[in-house]
């Protein structure tokens, strides 16, 4: 394995983590009004541990959670098959969260924001470290207002670091939260980014502060548009799409999404990998949208969309 001039992040990164889970929470307790996060705090032996927090059954989000880990140890051997690297040891943490708000004129909204070392299990030496992270929206009626809106938080995040970065970043959400077998993005996008590594043109403390900032951005980004469609009268048809598109969502988290693979292989907590699944959903055989409807204008923008400029 390539050595290179690397500078530890963990400490730094663990408390950003963990601020940032208050933040979220706070904002959205906030907005919720009526329930209040449950707190597990959680330790795995020998590897580590972290905090679930989990909100259900409000007036404005019927399930939600943010979670924080923060692991450690002997990298198991599906992560070495994963990573082509041999026998070493590894330190992981992050903060993963999903919305799922009760009114369907709100979209669901998933982010997270994580942090890799890798060691050398004789030394101890820091061989490799990397980021990712992102933030996506999943809506079950369009308003571009809103698709805008959460697209510019975060290009003016992006372009405060660097002028590429939201372009690139996009584009790659595009390409990941993307239903193959239905041939259709999960919802309208946002920002992914992983395996970003330190180079000679940006530090990790570069990086860390990028992620910082994204991570901060996040209520600016959602929670604006949580108050606007939390209160939009809605029937039982809207709820009906809303359940079906629900399904959407369940069937990439559990045949593409990577994170979600990748728990349950490696024996993680299933409770938190799974907390991303909403409540209530429904799948209708060869359902289609009334041609013309509200319905069927969100699906024909499930694809690529320029939303800054829409």
């Amino acid at each position: 394995m390539k050595t290179r001039n690397l500078t530890s992040i963990k400490p730094q990164f663990t408390q950003f983590v963990s601020d940032v889970q208050q933040h979220i929470c706070d904002e959205l307790e906030a907005v919720e009004g009526t329930q209040k996060f449950l707190i597990e705090d959680w330790e795995r032996d020998g590897f580590g541990g972290g905090s679930t927090r989990i909100i259900a059954d409000g007036e404005v989000i019927e399930k939600g959670g943010v979670n924080v880990s923060t692991v450690g140890g002997a990298l198991p051997e599906a992560m070495q098959k994963k990573f082509e690297v041999p026998d070493s040891e590894f330190f992981a943490t992050g903060v993963s969260l999903v919305i799922h708000p009760r009114n369907p004129f709100a979209p669901t909204v998933h982010a997270n924001y994580r942090y890799f070392e890798l060691y050398d299990k004789e030394t101890g030496e820091l061989r490799d470290q990397w980021f990712g992270g992102g933030a996506d929206m999943t809506p079950y009626y369009l308003f571009p207002e809103d698709a805008k809106h959460f697209h510019q938080v975060h290009k003016a995040v992006c372009d405060r670091f660097d002028p590429n970065y939201y372009s690139t970043f996009k584009a790659e959400c595009d390409a990941y939260f993307y239903n193959h077998h239905r041939e259709e993005a999960r919802g309208i996008g946002g920002l992914f980014f992983d395996y970003q590594r330190p180079d000679e043109k940006r530090s990790a403390e570069d990086l860390f502060e990028f992620s910082k900032a994204c991570g901060f951005a996040f209520t600016d980004a959602y929670i604006p548009i949580l108050k606007d469609r939390k209160d939009v009268e809605f029937n039982e048809e809207h709820r009906k799409w809303q359940e079906i598109r629900r399904g959407r969502y369940v069937e990439f988290n559990l045949i593409h999404d990577r994170g979600t693979l990748f728990g349950l292989k490696t024996k993680g907590r299933i409770e938190s990998i799974l907390m991303s699944l909403p409540p209530q959903v429904r799948w209708v055989y060869d359902h289609h949208p009334e041609e013309g409807s509200p319905e069927a204008e969100l699906i024909e923008h499930l694809k690529p969309v320029d939303w800054i400029n829409y």
